[in-house]
C-alpha cells in the first residue's frame, strides 16, 4: 500500500513459517538435494582422512595405489553429487517461482475492486517479478545450502577434536568472532533488502504511470519533468540497494578475516606442537584440511544466509498481497442459491435498487438512498451532472464494492444470495473507458463468449459498424489492436468493447457512457444495434449525450448521489428543472 505521498508502507516481516508454503509442493526435490548434501558432506570428510593415509604410506613405504585410488573415487563422488545437487536445487528454485507466481497472479486477479484503488499497479507488477525472482536464491542458495554446511561444519569440528583438542579451542574462538558479526548483521540485512524491493516497485508503478499515459505527458510537454520523475524514483532504489551492498560488504569480510586469523593460529600451533611431537605432520595436514572444509561452508553459510535475508524481505512483499482477502463470493457466505435466476417475461422486475447507500472507506458518500427498477426487456437511462454518482451505480450491479446500505435484487432475489461469478454471466458491462486489451480483435471477442464461432464474431462486429474496420486487413479477425487498443481510434474502441459485451447475450447490459467516443453516424448506428439488443435484454445506460436515450423507458434523474426525478423525456422536460436544464444544454428542448 502507499500512502497520501506514493511511498512504499512497509510490509510485514517474513520467517521461513511463511516460506513453508510455497516450498510444500517441492519437498520431495528438496529431500533429495538434502540427501545429496549429506552424502557430500561425508565425501568431503572423507577426504582430510584419505591425504592422510596417503601421506602415512608415503612415510612408512608402503604402495600408494590403493590410497590414491579412494581418494580420487572420493573426490570425483563428491563433484557428481555437488553437480546434482545443484541442478536439483536450481530446478527446485523455479519451480518455486513458477508456483509463487501463479499464485500470486490468481491473488492478484481476484482482489476486490477497492485494492486496486489503494495500490499502485507497478508496485503490484514488481511483486510479481523482482520479488519472485529474488526468491529463488532463497531456495536455490539457502535453506538448503545451510543445512549442508552446518553438517560439513559439525563434521569438521568432530574430526578436529578427535586430532587436537587445542588447535580446535584456537579455531572455534576465531571463527565466533565471524558467526557474531554476521548473526548481529543479519536482521538489518532483511530490512534493508525489504525497503529496497518496496523502491523498486515504486520505480516500476512510476515507470507504468509514465508509460500509460505517454501521449498525454508529451502533448503536455511533460517529458523531460517525467524522466526527472522516474529517475528520482530510480534513484531512491539504487540507495536503498546500496545500502544492502555496504552491509553485505561488511558482513563478509568479517567472516573472512576471523577466518584468516583461525588459519594463522592453527599453522603457528600446529608447527609448535609437530616441533615438539606433541602431533604428527599427517595429523596436522589433516587437521588444516578439516578446517579449510569448516571453513568453505562457513563462507558458503555466511553467503548463503545473507541470501535468505534478502530473499525474505522479498517474501514479505510477496506474502503482504497474499494476506489480502479475495473477492469474496457472497452466496457461499450466506447459503444462498447457486444459479443467478435469468427473467425473461418483459414487464417483470429484472435488476431492483432498493433505498442503496455508498460511501467510499474515508467517509465520502456517493450514493444516499437510491431506487430504481429495470424491468426485463426495457430501457433504462441514468442522466445527471458529472459527479451524481451515476457510474457507481453500475460497478455496484457488478458487486465490484460493497453497499453501505439498502439492497440490490435479481429477479427478486438478494445479491448476496447469488454467486458473484453466475450474477456476471447474466450481465454485459461496458465501462466509460471501454478497455481494450492487448492482442488481436478476435480475443477481445471472445474474453467473455470464448466458444463464440467466426459467424457470431462477424455477426456482431456488423451490430456494432466494426466490419469494415476488420477487412480493412488480411488478417481478418486476427488484426492486432495493440497495447490498450491504441492501434484504433476512440470510437473503434468503444464499439468493441460493446461487442464483446454483447456476444455473451447477457440479460441486462450495462452501458456507461456507449456513445462518448462516436460521431453523429455511428451514434445513430449504435442506437439502433442497442434499440435491436433492448428486444431480448434489458438495458441501463449512463449517457451525458441525452440524444442517446430519448427513448428510454425511463429515464432516472441523479443529482449529489440522489434520485431527484424520473420518468420518459417529455415528463421530465416538464417536471425536472434539472433534466430541462441538462436537455436545452444539448438543444434538445
Amino acid at each position: 500500500m502507499t500512502d497520501p505521498g506514493g511511498t512504499p508502507a512497509p510490509a510485514p516481516a517474513a520467517g521461513l513459517r511463511e516460506l513453508l508454503p510455497l516450498v510444500r509442493p517441492h519437498r520431495r526435490p528438496l529431500l533429495l538435494a538434502a540427501g545429496l548434501s549429506l552424502v557430500g558432506a561425508a565425501a568431503a570428510l572423507a577426504q582430510p582422512v584419505l591425504v592422510g593415509r596417503v601421506i602415512s604410506a608415503v612415510g612408512a613405504g608402503r604402495p600408494l595405489l590403493p590410497a590414491v585410488a579412494a581418494l580420487v573415487l572420493v573426490l570425483v563422488a563428491g563433484a557428481v553429487l555437488n553437480a546434482a545437487q545443484s541442478y536439483l536445487l536450481q530446478r527446485t528454485g523455479e519451480g518455486v517461482v513458477l508456483t509463487t507466481r501463479r499464485v500470486l497472479a490468481d491473488r492478484l486477479l481476484r482482489l476486490p475492486v477497492a485494492e486496486y484503488d489503494r495500490r499502485r499497479t507497478g508496485d503490484l507488477m514488481s511483486r510479481v517479478g523482482a520479488d519472485t525472482t529474488l526468491l529463488r536464491a532463497t531456495v536455490t542458495s539457502g535453506v538448503v545450502e545451510v543445512a549442508g554446511s552446518v553438517v560439513v561444519a559439525v563434521g569438521a569440528l568432530v574430526a578436529m577434536a578427535l586430532v587436537d583438542v587445542w588447535l580446535l579451542l584456537v579455531t572455534v574462538t576465531s571463527v565466533a568472532v565471524g558467526l557474531a558479526v554476521v548473526v548481529a548483521s543479519s536482521r538489518r540485512v532483511r530490512r534493508l533488502s525489504q525497503r529496497a524491493q518496496e523502491e523498486v516497485g515504486a520505480m516500476t508503478a512510476a515507470v507504468e504511470r509514465a508509460l500509460s499515459a505517454v501521449r498525454t505527458i508529451r502533448a503536455s510537454g511533460a517529458t523531460a519533468r517525467e524522466v526527472a520523475g522516474v529517475g528520482d524514483s530510480a534513484g531512491r532504489a539504487y540507495r536503498a540497494g546500496v545500502s544492502v551492498a555496504r552491509l553485505e560488504a561488511l558482513v563478509q569480510p568479517a567472516g573472512m578475516v576471523a577466518v584468516q586469523g583461525a588459519f594463522l593460529a592453527v599453522l603457528g600451533l600446529g608447527g609448535y606442537r609437530v616441533a615438539t611431537g606433541s602431533i604428527a605432520v599427517a595429523d596436522l595436514v589433516a587437521f588444516i584440511l578439516y578446517l579449510f572444509l569448516l571453513v568453505m561452508p562457513l563462507g558458503q553459510a555466511i553467503g548463503a544466509w545473507t541470501q535468505l535475508q534478502t530473499g525474505l524481505g522479498a517474501l514479505a512483499r510477496i506474502q503482504d498481497v497474499l494476506g489480502l482477502e479475495p473477492e469474496r463470493a457472497e452466496a457461499a457466505e450466506v447459503g444462498g442459491a447457486t444459479v443467478a435466476p435469468r427473467t425473461a417475461a418483459p414487464g417483470v422486475p429484472l435488476l431492483e435498487l432498493d433505498d442503496v447507500s455508498f460511501a467510499y472507506p474515508d467517509g465520502t458518500e456517493v450514493l444516499r438512498g437510491v431506487s430504481l427498477t429495470v424491468p426485463a426487456g426495457s430501457r433504462v437511462a441514468l442522466v445527471g451532472p458529472s459527479g451524481a454518482g451515476k457510474s457507481t451505480v453500475l460497478a455496484l450491479v457488478e458487486g465490484f464494492y460493497p453497499l453501505s446500505g439498502g439492497t440490490i435484487r435479481w429477479a427478486g432475489t438478494d445479491v448476496r444470495e447469488l454467486p458473484r461469478a453466475a450474477l456476471r454471466a447474466q450481465l454485459g458491462y461496458v465501462e466509460q473507458e471501454a478497455p481494450v486489451l492487448a492482442g488481436t480483435v478476435r480475443e477481445n471477442l471472445l474474453l467473455a463468449a470464448p466458444h463464440a464461432a467466426d459467424d457470431e464474431l462477424w455477426a456482431v462486429l456488423a451490430d456494432v459498424g466494426l466490419t469494415g474496420v476488420v477487412q480493412r486487413s488480411p488478417r481478418g479477425l486476427d488484426v492486432p489492436v495493440g497495447d490498450e487498443g491504441v492501434l484504433l481510434s476512440g470510437g473503434e474502441r468503444q464499439r468493441l468493447a460493446i461487442a464483446r459485451s454483447l456476444l455473451a447475450r447477457p440479460a441486462l447490459l450495462l452501458l456507461d457512457e456507449p456513445t462518448a467516443s462516436l460521431d453523429a453516424r455511428n451514434e445513430g448506428l449504435l442506437r439502433e444495434t442497442l434499440a435491436a439488443a433492448a428486444a431480448d435484454r434489458a438495458l441501463l445506460v449512463v449517457a451525458h449525450r441525452l440524444s442517446t436515450v430519448l427513448d428510454s423507458d425511463q429515464i432516472v434523474v441523479l443529482d449529489a448521489g440522489r434520485v431527484v426525478a424520473r420518468g420518459t423525456h417529455g415528463e421530465l422536460v416538464g417536471t425536472s428543472p434539472l433534466y430541462r436544464e441538462l436537455a436545452a444544454a444539448q438543444l434538445l428542448v
